[in-house]
């Protein structure tokens, strides 16, 4: 079974070898926004040659995979590019690894386990919290790793540090806080006990759109556990993972206890499924991957956890406080340009407040300057490649087509490349795609409603319709499209939704009746590592963060012993 868990980015995924910091490409022209939206000012713009080199004097512009305690090509030498999807540059070009490089990394992490898995909690902990220190000591070059290859702006950038550190902190502390349990026995010559002892070497498949904390929020607890790791990033963002493992080699995490590898994705999710040695599979991205990764797992029967797509339903109830309501849906629509899971991708508001809703929210969203990350003042970055925007077209298109309105952007901004301009959409129907997929941009559609029953109802119906509408490149097919466009083609999905309402009982009746596995009330922006993070129905398997968190890592063993009444 071939099982892709991501793609490459504006290339043949084989690239030929070249030099990996060297290359110089025009930097793209840029001109200030159109009148309706501010661009940041460029004075600050760094290019991506001045940003690498920096990177790379400080050690942490790693373009090599990690196996053991070896920095490692592929082992045919292919190479692919990474691009900085502000600008189109090159970045620096990483190995193109494959089968024999992914067996190569799971017999790493396989012999590394036994001594892992044996040191104390206590110690464990104390190695992981020296990665944390290591993080957040060096979190403004790894914020502007995270911009150079992601694009996000550099102080959200540097907010991902912050964030993805926090999982490696808090799972230092709970390494010492795996309990077992005591039963009482049924009979007065046993006695029951529960050890819980790690699930073994674990993969770790992330997405692009959060390169350092979808990672953390996976290694932490299974290293607290006593688990070894195999790594695969996204292909568009390596870079970051490959800091992160440099720096936890330097806090003193023996070799093969994390391993790093990136490039022929199918390839590797072959040799990950395929490996008796792999006990379990985390991953992070679209639906249809996630599908393919269950019925993969199943021929060696591995524990799975997944945290796959949503199509989250922002609800603004008449008796809302407007402006808790809009600084609410704005932080959940336009973090991370929209590229995120749980970002708000229909925002129903009702009838009474809609109109004073739809001209405070536009207003805000005029605000946002849109720039390249590290331009000062920049809030909204490019989206992460071609296709990307043109999805987002497409569906802003079909949206205008079947009767919306333009309230606000609606096109590709002046800056040209992947940006697009924060838009707001009004008079949306279910017929429409941008109410039924999820866009994963700048684009937030506004849906009038009148009760909360109805609410209710349009809130947890999210049968997706055809990706047959979403437009695809002549080398990409849907199936390979739908790998590194992560979250996209969903059906019955339900992972984040959000609630503005003053009225407490109203709070509690739509948060029971929302099938969905986060809910926000009065609050746009949740996610934090001391709260369980995960969907129900089709948006995936377990939780991430939290105490819950650690038990996706642990087996539990049932011991009895016998002939106790023996003197």
């Amino acid at each position: 079974m071939r099982v892709a868990v991501s793609v490459g980015v504006s290339t043949p995924p084989v690239a030929t070898m070249r030099s990996s910091c060297t290359r110089r490409i025009m930097a793209v022209s840029y001109r200030f926004v159109s009148m309706h939206m501010a661009a940041a000012p460029l004075s600050r713009t760094l290019s991506t040659e001045s940003v690498a080199a920096r990177l790379t004097s400080a050690g942490l512009l790693r373009t090599k995979g990690l196996i053991g305690p070896n920095w490692i090509d592929a082992r045919d030498g292919k190479t692919m590019p990474v691009h900085n999807p502000s600008t189109g540059e090159v970045i620096a070009d990483v190995p193109f690894m494959g089968s024999k490089d992914t067996e190569d990394a799971i017999s790493s992490a396989y012999d590394a386990f036994p001594a892992w898995s044996k040191l104390t909690a206590t110690e464990r902990s104390q190695l992981l919290r020296k990665w944390y220190d290591l993080l957040m000591a060096n979190k403004e070059e790894i914020g502007q790793l995270i911009t150079l290859e992601q694009g996000k702006p550099l102080k959200e950038a540097i907010g991902e540090v912050n964030y993805g550190a926090s999982f490696i902190e808090y799972f230092a502390e709970e390494a010492k806080r795996v309990y077992g349990d005591i039963i009482p026995p049924t009979l007065n010559d046993r006695r029951i006990l529960v050890l819980k002892q790690p699930v073994g070497v674990i993969a770790a498949i992330t997405p692009w759109n959060f390169p350092l904390a979808m990672i953390t929020r996976k290694v932490g607890p299974a290293l607290a556990c006593g688990c070894t790791a195999v790594i695969k990033p996204s292909e568009l963002t390596p870079f970051t993972a490959l800091a992160a493992v440099e720096l936890a080699l330097q806090a003193g995490i023996p070799p093969g206890v994390l391993n790093v590898v990136m490039g022929d994705a199918p390839a590797i999710g072959d040799a990950l499924m395929a490996s008796t040695r792999v006990r379990k599979i985390t991953f992070t991205g679209s639906t249809a991957v996630g599908k393919k990764l269950m019925a993969g797992a199943a021929g060696t029967v591995k524990k799975v956890s997944l945290e796959l797509g949503g199509n989250a339903p922002c609800i603004i109830f008449d008796d809302a406080d407007l402006d808790v309501a809009v600084k609410g849906t704005l932080g959940s629509k336009f973090r991370n340009s929209g590229q995120t899971c749980v970002c708000a991708n229909r925002i129903l508001v009702q009838d009474g407040i809609y109109d004073k809703f739809a001209a405070a929210f536009s207003k805000a969203v005029q605000n946002l300057q849109v720039g390249d990350g590290f331009s000062e003042g920049a809030t909204q970055g490019p989206l992460i490649n071609d296709a990307a925007i043109q999805k987002v077209e497409s569906f802003v298109q079909d949206a205008v087509s079947k009767g919306a309105d333009v309230l606000l952007g609606g096109k590709r901004h002046s800056l040209g490349r992947t940006f697009y301009e924060p838009t707001v959409l009004g008079n949306i129907s279910s017929d429409m795609i941008v109410s039924r997929e999820e866009v994963f941009g700048p684009v937030a559609p506004l849906m009038r409603f009148k009760t909360e029953e109805e609410a209710i109802s349009i809130a947890n119906d999210t049968n997706a319709g055809s990706i047959s509408s979403i437009p695809f490149g002549s080398r990409l097919d849907k199936e390979l499209h739908l790998h590194y466009i992560s979250c996209l083609g969903l059906e019955n999905v339900g992972l984040a939704a959000y609630i503005f309402t003053t009225n407490v009982q109203r709070s509690w009746r739509v948060t029971e009746a929302l099938e969905y596995g986060l809910v926000g009330v009065n609050e746009g922006v949740i996610s934090t590592e001391v709260a369980p993070f995960g969907g129900v129905k089709q948006s995936g398997l377990g939780r991430e963060g939290s105490k819950y968190g650690m038990d996706e890592y642990l087996e539990m063993k049932y011991v009895c012993l016998g002939d106790m009444n023996r003197k």
